[in-house]
């Protein structure tokens, strides 16, 4: 597989310039907005979407200026598995474990409620280790 097919790349422009790093906005589009029907259905969906990217090069920017956020197609997979995937295994194993035992309903569900406070509050916890696996990258826009 070519490098260049492993790279999602997301056009933003430089909100702010730091000493180390650079703030970028880029519009998060859902799949249907580039429907041709979105307009008339009501569920295309864009958000602005604020990154702080962490560069040596910070002083090569300046607010205004159009760039390309990147990151590695496999980093954005492993963002699905904590975001989505994990938890959602999580909620199902609980609930399906205490069903089985005949616990009653309503503890059930607060055990699942339960279950995904500390999947959040491991991951609060464990914040910084996971950030580290999660590299944005900038380029500027020719």
């Amino acid at each position: 597989m070519e490098k260049s097919q492993t790279i999602v790349k997301h056009p933003g422009v430089v909100t702010a310039v730091g000493a180390k790093g650079v703030t970028v906005t880029i519009n998060s589009v859902s799949a249907c907005a580039s429907c041709a029907a979105h307009a008339k259905c009501g569920f295309a969906e864009s958000k602005d979407k604020t990154l702080e990217i962490p560069t040596s090069h910070s002083g090569d920017y300046q607010v205004g200026q159009r760039v390309t956020v990147n990151i590695d197609h496999s980093r954005g997979l492993l963002a699905v598995w904590f975001a989505y995937l994990l938890p959602a295994i999580l909620l199902i194993a609980v609930i399906a474990v205490l069903t089985i035992a005949h616990v009653p309903e309503g503890l059930v569900a607060l055990a699942a409620l339960a279950s995904l406070g500390l999947y959040i509050l491991v991951l609060y916890i464990a914040r910084r280790r996971i950030d580290s696996h999660f590299t944005l990258t900038i380029t500027p826009n020719s």
